[in-house]
């Protein structure tokens, strides 16, 4: 009987011959992912209301898309309901998308994304948690809009706050997805009631009934020499006590563990190309880099509270770009071509 890599209820069981395989000449492949969604209040407590649906950080997608197209990236705006149905929130992507300089993808936020039957709340954010019909038709109406406003529905999803469930594999199988982008490892959200992607493998793998559709995790790790104990330890370390004595910072200041995504939002680009480069040791050859619409402008996500903080935002990008395809030699798919390389055996 063939082995599992992990235990994982969420998507099943991963036999090892689900997961994506390299050759080790393979050149590393960056996939560039935006969540691009409305400008919700990140520091309310809850955050989460119908009312918040302004997507005015819309009129500055080009402060990215200018960058992607500079190195040739074809990111992957992954739309919620608040940006498809307000024209100003699609209307920035519908020349870009026109142009093929991006692909199209669904991103869920329930509280903001008709039917509204279940009831705001934390547990209810992520969409997993919500019973198996509201979760798909939250999902069938979005991407019904996304077919009408941009010729097509989206086959590429990823579940608002990573909030997949027991359900969300065959929601999408039946929806006709081919791609997930939900899955953050090393993260843990079950103290919020959400998924626990801990323990979750970095690589992509085939999931679904019939193992054809690909998920492409975003790209994270616990990083560090401490080998097996990096888990146990980067736990204890945020026991209250030690955590008050800022155990964690000085675990990551020694390179013994530090927990990091790639991203520039709350990374720099010296952690990000530490994470890119610790996981190219260990085989691992696609890195999934992300962030949120909101952060191109200055005042709608914690990572950009300032002018100051837009700037080094987006010498974020160029400075990590400027490594990966040059002094690491990476080439860019968007995840639609990743899917359909490894599909072939040719990525």
């Amino acid at each position: 009987m063939e082995t599992a890599v992990r235990q994982l209820p969420l998507f099943g069981d991963i036999p090892t011959s689900s997961l994506a395989r390299f050759a080790a000449e393979q050149r590393p492949i960056l996939v560039v992912v935006s969540d691009t969604e409305e400008e919700w209040d990140w520091s309310a407590r809850p955050p989460f209301d119908r009312a918040r649906t302004s997507v005015r950080a819309m009129a500055h997608v080009h402060r990215g898309q200018e960058i992607f197209d500079s190195f040739g990236i074809r990111p992957c705006y992954v739309i919620d309901y608040p940006v498809v149905s307000q024209a100003t929130g699609y209307e920035p992507l519908l020349e870009i998308h026109g142009d093929g300089r991006c692909e199209i993808g669904a991103h869920l936020h329930p509280w903001v994304n008709p039917p509204h039957e279940e009831q705001v709340c934390v547990r209810n954010s992520f969409a997993g948690n919500l019973s198996p019909h509201l979760e798909e038709e939250k999902l069938r109406v979005l991407n019904e809009r996304i077919g009408e406003v941009f010729g097509a529905p989206a086959t590429t999803y990823k579940a608002g706050r990573y909030g997949i469930g027991r359900n969300t594999a065959g929601i999408l199988e039946r929806l006709g997805f081919r791609v997930d982008l939900s899955v953050q490892p090393p993260f843990d959200y079950r103290d919020q009631e959400g998924p626990d992607f801990s323990r979750h493998p970095t690589r992509p793998f085939w999931f679904g009934g019939e193992r054809r559709m690909l998920c492409a995790p975003s790209t994270g790790a616990l990083v560090g020499y401490l080998g097996g104990l990096r888990e146990p330890i980067y736990r204890a370390a945020h026991h209250p006590l030690l955590y008050k004595l800022r155990m964690p910072g000085i675990l990551s200041r020694t390179g013994a563990v530090e927990r990091l995504r790639l991203s520039n939002e709350n990374y720099t680009p010296a952690e990000n190309i530490r994470l890119t480069r610790w996981l190219h040791a260990r085989g691992e050859r696609v890195f999934v880099f992300s962030y949120h619409s909101p952060s191109l402008e200055a005042g709608h996500s914690p990572y950009v509270r300032t002018e100051a903080d837009l700037a080094k935002f987006l010498d974020g990008f160029r400075r990590y770009f400027d490594f990966f395809f040059g002094e690491f030699g990476g080439m860019t798919m968007t995840p639609t071509e990743l899917r359909d390389q490894l599909a072939k055996g040719t990525a």
